[in-house]
C-alpha cells in the first residue's frame, strides 16, 4: 500500500471504526491528531472496545492485530494503528 489515498482511505476507515467501538461520534475522531492515544482521555477506548475495534479490523482488512502484534504496540494511536494495517495489506 504505496499510494497516499489509499493509506487515507484505510486511516478514515480505521476512525470510523474507532468511533463506533468507543462509541464517539465520528466527525469529532475524524478531527483528531493521529497522535491520538487510543487510551487515552480524548478517545477512551476500554479493553472490550479494543476487542471489538481488533475485530473490525480483521473482518474488513484480514489483519489479525492481536495475532500479528503480540505486545499490541500498534494500538498506542491513531497514527500506529493505520500504519500497521497499512504496512500488513502493502504485505499482502
Amino acid at each position: 500500500m504505496t499510494d497516499t489515498r489509499e493509506r487515507a482511505t484505510v486511516e478514515r476507515e480505521i476512525r470510523s471504526m474507532i468511533a463506533g467501538a468507543a462509541r464517539l461520534d465520528e466527525a469529532v475522531v475524524a478531527e483528531l491528531p493521529g497522535g491520538t492515544d487510543l487510551f487515552g482521555p480524548e478517545i477512551g477506548l476500554t479493553s472490550l472496545a479494543g476487542v471489538t475495534l481488533l475485530g473490525a479490523i480483521d473482518k474488513r482488512y484480514g489483519v489479525d492485530v492481536a495475532t500479528l502484534d503480540l505486545s499490541l504496540d500498534s494500538l498506542q494511536s491513531i497514527a500506529t494503528l493505520t500504519d500497521f494495517v497499512a504496512t500488513h495489506l502493502q504485505a499482502h
